[in-house]
């Protein structure tokens, strides 16, 4: 069975998280410089199979769009474009900064290790991909 890959898009890290190929669980993958996603996802889908892919759909607490929204449109075009056999989805991502933070908080990690941004953007692509199984019903 194909994985679900999940993006957090940011303008200078994008955070990446898979499923198993059961598609049971949701783990974040990596984090890599935004202007090297591409580069990445083509390497990635020569290794492993993904049918879909879920894009963070960055938007305020009262449902308008996040100022980054404009450009999750164009990232999202691109991805079809250039991925034109994968599903690409938007899901909203409202508040996954904010619980990916405390997740890593909660965790125990040292204080060093917490200010590494990198790993809440990973966080944060699990936690979108996470609630997107949810709304699907695969928990």
């Amino acid at each position: 069975m194909p994985r679900i890959m999940a993006i957090d898009y940011g303008t200078k890290r994008t955070g990446i998280a898979t499923t198993d190929p059961l598609q049971i669980i949701a783990s974040g993958l990596t984090t890599i410089p935004t202007g090297e996603v591409f580069e990445f996802l083509k390497n990635y889908l020569q290794e492993e199979e993904v049918e879909k892919i879920v894009v963070g759909e960055p938007l305020h607490p009262d449902g308008n769009p996040a100022q980054i929204a404009h450009l999750v449109v164009g990232f999202v075009r691109n991805l079809r474009k250039q991925f034109p056999d994968i599903e690409v989805v938007t899901h909203d991502e409202r508040f996954t900064s904010v619980d990916a933070k405390q997740i890593i908080l909660q965790s125990g990690i040292g204080q060093k290790k917490r200010r590494d941004k990198s790993l809440v953007d990973k966080v944060s692509a699990a936690l979108i991909l996470e609630d997107y199984l949810k709304s699907i019903g695969k928990f």
